[in-house]
């Protein structure tokens, strides 16, 4: 196997589903690149959607936001997982039925919008709570859904991500917020809607029909898990949470098809590695438990190298045995 991918990865595909916090943006700040690359697919008639964990926003604020930012974007092109949530809870429960939710108002309008009552009481006795992230997010909060749960309501999370990309590095998110719930109850979530559960991707990967479709996340943890678990397609981009440490690192059931410093990789074959694979240039050697990385090349080339190392002999400790090995190491974030 090799790591030249060949032609442009993204003619292989039908459609892209792109993840969005650490993919397209950072909060609310487009990452470099990402909007001349969405732009790109546009002008070339390629179709898109975009598949987030993130229940703070509704679609069509998504949608808003995108376009904002110079990425063109119908709400009907992205899946939230805030609308998967409500979507679930309307096919559990009585229409017109109470549900206690923890997050933001953009979650009640889901609810409201499949014929759901939004409360925020565990005394207006709501069948089910819903959790989802949201900044205001308080004590009270989850309080009133441990009493409601404790009192037989269904409990849904809509992600339980540990934590979301900002510009100031990871911070605490809906995972970290569900696990206090976790910790109070002695219970986890009787449903867990977003990634990595595979919904959301399968639901994105119905629109590219008889085709083949790509999924392009920056976390191992619930992008590319939730990819192999929809049996897509996935390319990591380093550009969020995982880092290069990370992936040398994932379980089988979290390791890529493609790893890319960023979404050029859809179109640069030269940007862009299939892993593990091997490369002229490089080769690496096991030494008392470490992996030694020497030679020369591309430092993504290294990177495929070493996924075939470090998974085949579960190791993730890397050192240099060349100038030129150390330098590709920096490049990737690794120390060596």
């Amino acid at each position: 196997m090799t790591t030249d991918v060949g032609d442009r990865l993204v003619d292989g595909y039908a459609l892209v589903v792109f993840d969005l916090d650490g993919v397209i943006y950072l909060i609310d700040r487009p990452i470099p690149g990402a909007v001349e690359a969405v732009g790109r697919l546009h002008a070339e008639g390629r179709p898109v959607a975009y598949a987030t964990n993130n229940a703070s926003r509704r679609s069509s604020e998504v949608a808003d936001l995108l376009t904002g930012m110079g990425v063109p974007a119908r709400a009907e092109e992205v899946l939230t997982s805030a609308a998967a949530a409500a979507e679930l809870l309307r096919d559990r429960l009585p229409a017109g039925a109470a549900v206690l939710v923890v997050g933001t108002e953009a979650l009640r309008a889901e609810l409201r919008a499949v014929g759901l009552n939004p409360v925020s009481r565990a005394d207006e006795s709501p069948l089910a709570v819903v959790q989802g992230f949201g900044p205001q997010v308080c004590w009270a909060d989850l309080a009133e859904a441990s009493v409601a749960v404790r009192g037989g309501a269904i409990w849904v999370a809509t992600n339980t991500d540990p934590a979301l990309p900002s510009g100031r590095g990871p911070l605490p998110g809906n995972g970290a917020l569900v696990a206090v719930l976790r910790t109070a109850l002695g219970r986890d979530p009787d449903v867990v809607v977003g990634k990595p559960e595979p919904a959301l991707f399968t639901t994105a990967a119905r629109r590219a029909g008889h085709g083949r479709a790509l999924l392009v996340g920056d976390r191992l943890d619930t992008d590319i898990e939730g990819a192999r678990r929809a049996g897509l397609d996935s390319l990591l981009v380093l550009t969020g949470v995982s880092d290069a440490a990370e992936l040398l690192a994932a379980a089988p059931h979290r390791r890529p098809t493609y790893v890319s410093m960023d979404l050029s990789g859809l179109f640069d074959p030269a940007a862009v590695v299939r892993v593990p694979g091997e490369a002229g240039g490089w080769s690496v050697a096991e030494r008392d438990g470490t992996l030694e990385l020497s030679g020369s090349g591309r430092p993504l080339d290294a990177l495929a190298v070493l996924c075939g190392a470090a998974w085949s002999v579960r190791s993730a400790r890397i050192r240099a045995g060349s100038t030129q090995a150390r330098t590709a190491l920096a490049a990737l974030g690794l120390s060596g």
